[in-house]
Protein backbone atom coordinates (compact mmCIF):
# COMPACT_ATOMS: atom_id res chain seq x y z
CA UNK A 1 0.00 0.00 0.00
CA UNK A 2 0.80 3.82 -0.73
CA UNK A 3 1.80 5.95 2.24
CA UNK A 4 -0.85 8.49 0.64
CA UNK A 5 -1.18 11.61 1.60
CA UNK A 6 -0.80 13.71 5.26
CA UNK A 7 -3.50 16.23 6.35
CA UNK A 8 -2.03 18.03 9.35
CA UNK A 9 -5.49 19.36 10.81
CA UNK A 10 -5.57 23.02 12.42
CA UNK A 11 -2.23 22.72 14.58
CA UNK A 12 -3.31 26.40 15.12
CA UNK A 13 -2.12 28.84 17.85
CA UNK A 14 -5.78 28.62 18.47
CA UNK A 15 -5.40 25.73 19.87
CA UNK A 16 -1.71 25.55 21.21
CA UNK A 17 -1.98 28.64 23.32
CA UNK A 18 -3.74 27.10 27.20
CA UNK A 19 -5.24 31.03 27.54
CA UNK A 20 -7.15 30.02 24.57
CA UNK A 21 -11.32 29.32 24.96
CA UNK A 22 -10.34 26.08 22.57
CA UNK A 23 -7.14 25.36 24.06
CA UNK A 24 -5.93 21.31 23.35
CA UNK A 25 -4.58 20.22 26.47
CA UNK A 26 -1.97 17.88 24.87
CA UNK A 27 -1.43 20.15 21.51
CA UNK A 28 2.53 19.37 22.42
CA UNK A 29 1.83 15.73 22.34
CA UNK A 30 0.21 15.72 18.80
CA UNK A 31 2.82 18.51 17.50
CA UNK A 32 5.34 15.78 18.06
CA UNK A 33 3.77 12.95 16.61
CA UNK A 34 2.89 15.33 13.54
CA UNK A 35 6.75 15.93 13.32
CA UNK A 36 7.40 12.06 13.55
CA UNK A 37 5.29 11.48 10.71
CA UNK A 38 6.30 14.52 8.63
CA UNK A 39 9.56 13.10 7.09
CA UNK A 40 7.68 9.99 5.45
CA UNK A 41 5.25 12.07 3.49
CA UNK A 42 7.80 14.85 1.96
CA UNK A 43 5.91 16.52 -0.90
CA UNK A 44 2.19 15.18 0.01
CA UNK A 45 1.26 17.15 2.95
CA UNK A 46 -1.08 19.45 3.70
CA UNK A 47 -1.73 21.69 6.51
CA UNK A 48 -5.07 22.98 7.45
CA UNK A 49 -6.79 25.76 9.10
CA UNK A 50 -9.46 26.17 10.30
CA UNK A 51 -10.90 30.66 9.89
CA UNK A 52 -14.27 32.35 11.10
CA UNK A 53 -16.19 33.06 8.05
CA UNK A 54 -16.71 36.78 7.04
CA UNK A 55 -20.18 36.56 8.17
CA UNK A 56 -21.70 33.69 9.91
CA UNK A 57 -24.97 31.84 7.92
CA UNK A 58 -27.19 29.35 9.54
CA UNK A 59 -26.42 27.92 12.84
CA UNK A 60 -22.89 28.89 12.50
CA UNK A 61 -24.08 32.40 13.64
CA UNK A 62 -25.29 30.85 16.96
CA UNK A 63 -21.69 29.05 17.30
CA UNK A 64 -20.06 32.21 16.91
CA UNK A 65 -21.86 33.97 19.67
CA UNK A 66 -21.41 31.33 21.86
CA UNK A 67 -17.52 32.09 20.90
CA UNK A 68 -17.33 35.49 19.93
CA UNK A 69 -13.33 35.71 20.48
CA UNK A 70 -13.11 33.90 17.42
CA UNK A 71 -14.45 36.55 14.98
CA UNK A 72 -10.74 37.70 13.61
CA UNK A 73 -9.86 37.81 10.36
CA UNK A 74 -8.28 35.20 8.46
CA UNK A 75 -5.09 37.33 9.11
CA UNK A 76 -5.15 37.46 12.90
CA UNK A 77 -2.68 35.87 14.85
CA UNK A 78 -5.13 33.06 16.80
CA UNK A 79 -5.50 32.01 12.99
CA UNK A 80 -1.40 31.10 12.35
CA UNK A 81 0.11 27.79 12.55
CA UNK A 82 2.04 27.79 15.39
CA UNK A 83 5.68 28.39 14.82
CA UNK A 84 6.91 24.97 14.90
CA UNK A 85 4.78 24.81 11.89
CA UNK A 86 4.75 27.56 10.08
CA UNK A 87 7.99 27.22 8.07
CA UNK A 88 7.29 23.51 7.34
CA UNK A 89 4.17 24.22 5.65
CA UNK A 90 4.81 24.19 1.95
CA UNK A 91 0.69 23.76 1.45
CA UNK A 92 -2.24 25.41 3.41
CA UNK A 93 -5.78 24.66 3.08
CA UNK A 94 -8.23 27.20 5.25
CA UNK A 95 -11.77 26.35 5.51
CA UNK A 96 -14.40 27.43 7.46
CA UNK A 97 -15.90 24.16 8.35
CA UNK A 98 -14.30 21.64 10.84
CA UNK A 99 -14.53 19.04 7.93
CA UNK A 100 -11.22 19.48 6.09
CA UNK A 101 -12.55 16.92 3.44
CA UNK A 102 -12.81 19.70 0.17
CA UNK A 103 -12.58 19.39 -3.48
CA UNK A 104 -8.60 20.35 -2.75
CA UNK A 105 -7.83 18.13 -0.18
CA UNK A 106 -9.44 15.04 -2.59
CA UNK A 107 -7.64 16.05 -5.53
CA UNK A 108 -4.26 16.66 -3.59
CA UNK A 109 -5.25 12.99 -2.21
CA UNK A 110 -6.62 11.61 -5.53
CA UNK A 111 -8.69 8.92 -6.53
CA UNK A 112 -8.74 6.44 -4.70
CA UNK A 113 -6.54 7.69 -2.54
CA UNK A 114 -5.12 6.81 1.18
CA UNK A 115 -5.80 10.09 3.24
CA UNK A 116 -3.46 9.94 6.46
CA UNK A 117 -4.96 12.27 8.91
CA UNK A 118 -2.88 13.99 12.42
CA UNK A 119 -3.53 17.19 14.29
CA UNK A 120 -6.62 19.18 16.59
CA UNK A 121 -9.14 17.89 18.07
CA UNK A 122 -9.70 14.20 17.51
CA UNK A 123 -12.99 14.65 18.48
CA UNK A 124 -14.07 18.10 16.35
CA UNK A 125 -11.82 18.80 13.17
CA UNK A 126 -10.17 15.58 12.31
CA UNK A 127 -13.21 13.37 13.53
CA UNK A 128 -15.48 15.10 10.57
CA UNK A 129 -12.78 15.27 7.93
CA UNK A 130 -12.58 11.54 8.59
CA UNK A 131 -16.05 10.93 7.76
CA UNK A 132 -16.37 12.85 4.90
CA UNK A 133 -13.04 11.83 3.28
CA UNK A 134 -14.08 7.74 4.01
CA UNK A 135 -17.73 8.85 2.25
CA UNK A 136 -16.16 10.08 -0.58
CA UNK A 137 -13.92 6.81 -1.34
CA UNK A 138 -10.69 7.71 0.24
CA UNK A 139 -9.16 5.19 2.81
CA UNK A 140 -8.93 7.44 5.82
CA UNK A 141 -6.15 6.41 8.70
CA UNK A 142 -6.07 8.08 11.83
CA UNK A 143 -3.32 8.32 13.62
CA UNK A 144 -4.00 8.40 17.44
CA UNK A 145 -0.47 9.39 18.98
CA UNK A 146 -0.34 12.07 16.40
CA UNK A 147 -3.81 13.81 17.45
CA UNK A 148 -5.18 15.31 20.57
CA UNK A 149 -8.55 16.06 21.70
CA UNK A 150 -10.29 18.60 23.75
CA UNK A 151 -9.72 15.91 26.58
CA UNK A 152 -8.73 12.77 26.82
CA UNK A 153 -11.38 11.51 27.52
CA UNK A 154 -13.15 13.22 24.21
CA UNK A 155 -9.93 11.95 22.16
CA UNK A 156 -10.37 8.07 22.81
CA UNK A 157 -13.96 8.36 22.36
CA UNK A 158 -13.29 10.14 19.38
CA UNK A 159 -11.05 7.39 17.94
CA UNK A 160 -13.49 4.49 19.21
CA UNK A 161 -16.05 6.27 16.91
CA UNK A 162 -14.04 6.85 14.20
CA UNK A 163 -12.97 2.89 14.90
CA UNK A 164 -16.42 1.76 14.00
CA UNK A 165 -16.47 2.58 10.39
CA UNK A 166 -13.73 -0.21 9.65
CA UNK A 167 -12.50 -1.07 7.28
CA UNK A 168 -13.17 2.80 5.45
CA UNK A 169 -11.58 4.72 8.98
CA UNK A 170 -9.10 2.88 10.38
CA UNK A 171 -6.92 4.23 13.52
CA UNK A 172 -2.82 3.32 13.97
CA UNK A 173 0.09 4.74 15.79
CA UNK A 174 2.75 6.51 14.32
CA UNK A 175 4.92 3.15 14.41
CA UNK A 176 2.67 0.82 12.80
CA UNK A 177 2.06 2.96 10.16
CA UNK A 178 5.74 4.21 9.46
CA UNK A 179 6.73 0.46 9.76
CA UNK A 180 4.07 -0.50 7.28
CA UNK A 181 5.20 2.22 5.05
CA UNK A 182 8.53 0.55 5.05
CA UNK A 183 11.94 2.27 4.43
Amino acid sequence: MSAGHLAVIDMQRVFADPASPWATPRYADAAAGVHALLPAFAGRVTFTRFLAPREPAGAWRAYYEQYPFARRPPDAELWALTDEFAGLADHVLDTATFGKWTPELAARTGPDGRLVLAGVSTDCCVLSTALAAADAGAEVLVVADACAGVDDDSHLKALQIMELYRPLVRVTTIADLLAEAGP
